[in-house]
């Protein structure tokens, strides 16, 4: 059973950190490259502007919910307001460019355009929901001297010429986010090794998913597992022909990629537990509410 618990956490890890990679060199060049002047003009604000730019942006990038952290981070760094926040994490890991062209060659056309619509909706919903909230900020701390070098700005030269603009950005790509939230991410990892070896999820689904029931599975199978939204269409698909129905098998493909141990241990950690039950709640309502809602298509 150790061996089976190695070898699931090997195999989350070899299918997460290229993404992760890919998250936190992102985060660098975003701290590094966008000055506040834009964030203040275009992300800021309360509206459902930077909501809807932030859930466009996450749906076209191409990595999962442990690529999306150190990015949202970054954003919540730069002063980017909690709901285009919440938007961002839930567009990104949902959907990529791969993702509908995986889903479209096992389930159709139809299937294919409404989870990407499902996925902007939810966006859109949890990002003006989530700037409603009330909730006491964590507070950064400020820094007045340079983060690099730890001189004064006037005085600092980490931000002239190429090599030391590489050098700032991989430092707080790769030194800087692991420090911050690397711990989180590997005991998410962790945990969803723990539930993936240790749960007869196989023989449950034989008997008991072929009604109303699988709909709350689904629900909770995926938050409690992590799921890619471009590796985890057949997956689904199988379960599908197996006899789960159609529209749980909606409500895992949207729940699962945007659900992690790590981003609710993230969300928690920056934003507070308040926030975190939020976010999860709206997106379990939303998400069964679509998945209820496609299986009355005919």
């Amino acid at each position: 059973m150790l061996i089976s618990l190695t070898q699931s956490f090997l195999h989350y890890l070899v299918e997460i950190l290229p993404a992760l990679a890919i998250g936190f060199l992102l985060s660098g060049i975003i701290h590094e490259f966008i000055p506040e002047s834009i964030v203040s003009k275009y992300l800021s604000s309360q509206g459902v502007k930077p909501i809807f730019l932030l859930t466009l942006i996450g749906i076209f990038l191409p990595i999962c919910c442990f690529g999306t952290l150190p990015l949202a981070v970054a954003f919540y760094k730069k002063g980017i307001k909690l709901g285009p926040i919440l938007a961002f994490l839930v567009a990104t890991p949902a959907t990529s460019i791969s993702a509908p062209l995986v889903t479209y060659r096992l389930f159709g056309i139809t299937f294919t355009i409404y989870i990407f619509a499902a996925v902007i909706v939810m966006g859109l919903l949890i990002g003006m929901i989530g700037n409603l909230i009330i909730y006491k900020p964590k507070s950064e701390p400020a820094e007045e001297n340079c983060p690099h070098c730890r001189q004064s700005e006037d005085k600092c030269g980490c931000h002239s010429g190429t090599g030391n603009r590489i050098k700032s950005i991989l430092k707080f790509a790769f030194i800087d986010m692991p420090k911050e939230i690397g711990l989180l991410t590997l005991v998410g990892i962790l945990l969803a090794a723990i539930v993936s070896t240790f749960t007869p999820i196989g023989v449950f689904i034989r008997q008991f998913l072929s009604g109303g029931f699988s709909y709350v599975f689904a629900l909770i199978f995926g938050i409690v597992m992590y799921f890619c939204s471009t590796s985890s269409p057949p997956f689904v698909h199988a379960m599908i022909k197996q006899g789960m129905p159609a529209g749980a098998g909606m409500v895992l493909l949207l729940i699962g990629p945007i659900t992690s141990y790590a981003t609710i241990l993230v969300v928690s950690k920056k934003f507070g537990i308040k926030v975190m039950l939020i976010y999860l709640s709206v997106i379990s309502v939303v998400g069964l509410a679509v998945g209820c809602l496609f299986s009355l298509i005919p």
